[in-house]
């Protein structure tokens, strides 16, 4: 019974989660100039949720300067983030935080809720809230994702405890005048939904307790959409062969022909999926909600078109379609110059994080004397050769933050509409 009513009460929870509009009104959390730090656990320290909330917002804000670190170490609490919380955040002078613990704070209890671990939590919660006070940071309060064992497996029953603490995270925003998030509902809902259409196997990929990109990318959106995420990328309306609406975006030479219509547009802002998250859009349409890409052409004569940028095919539609507006961005992904683009930036991003993690989180900072860049120092010495490496892998981080500036300059490309061959 105690399994049916959470699943009951999580199912009014779902409905509210697949409602929910894709981007409400409020600002974006994140603003130009911010230095944000993602801190968490083992599921952060996996460089993939993170990662596709920078990729999401760096693409969608091209001209901003911002920097994120990922500080996620695997096996950790809320205690644990607020005794490094000086290392880890006022070292990187942060001015935005985001906060996602929880799942190894519930110490993985299946039985009756342990209200001695969640006073640990919250303690820690707090102690993370006072010293970002202190530091003027502003901070996100994420809920933990559910676990997603086997449908009935007993392992489930932990969701029941990680119900509980996503409300003491909301405890934890409220009281202290920061952003609560709230993943746990929305991922949910994400896979009842799948569920309810017949799937057996777990659908956010991974393990039961770490998802693999199909999950992390629902983590990811629905981080976004409570940080107030625009999904807006850019818009345009051609009417009889002239641009009437532009949004986000110029559009030039405009030419119109017997056969359609050619133009040269030019975004602000890039459309953001990542393909080895794929498989969650048979169960949520993650990439057209979070990529507003969208063109409406009308005057064209009956028919289907094909849509091309730089001569790359994105796509076919029917010239009723084009006329009520399209969403491009799907197509636009897979191929072409918006699609190269894109997988330059990824790269210039993960090649950051990689070397921040690798070489000075990890490869510094968390390396005991073991490590052959300490040959064996202990103690002062340790310490010491500790400051001097880290202050000069450090100085490689503005290039690399650079770098991803670069490949996102925008560029502009060639539309063209045109009957497609099968018309002609």
């Amino acid at each position: 019974m105690r399994k049916l009513a959470w699943l009951l009460g999580l199912s009014l929870f779902c409905l509210w989660g697949v409602a929910a509009p894709a981007g409400d009104k409020k600002d974006f959390f994140f603003k130009n100039g911010d230095r944000v730090v993602v801190m968490g656990d083992s599921i952060t320290e996996q460089h993939l949720y993170s990662n596709y909330l920078e990729m999401w917002t760096v693409t969608r804000f091209p001209t901003w300067k911002l920097t994120l670190r990922n500080v996620g170490i695997g096996g950790d609490t809320s205690g644990g983030g607020n005794g490094r919380f000086k290392r880890d955040v006022l070292a990187h002078d942060a001015t935005a935080l985001t906060v996602d613990f929880g799942m190894n704070d519930g110490r993985y209890n299946l039985g009756a809720f342990d209200e001695k671990a969640f006073a640990v939590y919250m303690k820690g919660l707090q102690g993370i809230a006072d010293q970002a006070r202190a530091a003027k940071v502003r901070v996100a309060w994420i809920t933990p994702q559910p676990v997603e064992h086997n449908p009935g497996a007993k392992g489930e029953l932990y969701n029941n405890t990680l119900e509980k603490f996503s409300e003491g995270v909301k405890t934890t925003a409220d009281k202290n005048g920061g952003l609560f998030v709230d993943q746990f509902h929305p991922y949910w809902a994400v896979i009842k939904k799948a569920r309810d259409n017949g799937e057996k196997g777990r659908i956010t990929a991974g393990d039961a307790v770490h998802p693999g990109p199909p999950g992390q990318v629902v983590m990811a959106a629905s981080i976004l959409k409570g940080l107030g995420f625009p999904t807006l990328v850019s818009s345009a309306v051609i009417a009889d062969g002239k641009a009437v609406d532009a949004t986000n975006c110029v559009i030039t030479a405009v030419k119109a022909s017997a056969e359609g219509v050619e133009f040269t547009r030019l975004d602000a802002a890039l459309p953001f999926f990542p393909e080895e998250a794929k498989g969650i859009l048979k169960f949520s349409p993650v990439l057209t909600d979070m990529n507003q890409l969208d063109l409406k052409v009308t005057g064209l004569k009956s028919g289907k078109y094909d849509v091309a940028l730089d001569g790359k095919v994105i796509g076919t539609y029917p010239s009723g379609d084009l006329a009520k507006g399209v969403n491009l961005a799907e197509g636009a992904l897979k191929a072409g110059p918006i699609a190269d683009q894109v997988k330059g930036v990824r790269k210039a991003v993960e090649d950051k994080n990689r070397y921040f993690h690798d070489k000075i989180f990890r490869g510094v900072l968390l390396a005991g004397s073991k490590s052959p860049d300490f040959k064996g120092a202990t103690g002062k010495d340790l310490e010491a050769r500790r400051k001097e490496l880290y202050d000069e892998r450090m100085k490689e981080m503005p290039a690399k933050d650079e770098a991803v500036r670069a490949a996102l300059t925008p560029r502009a490309y060639v539309v063209s509409i045109r009957l497609a061959k099968s018309e002609k």
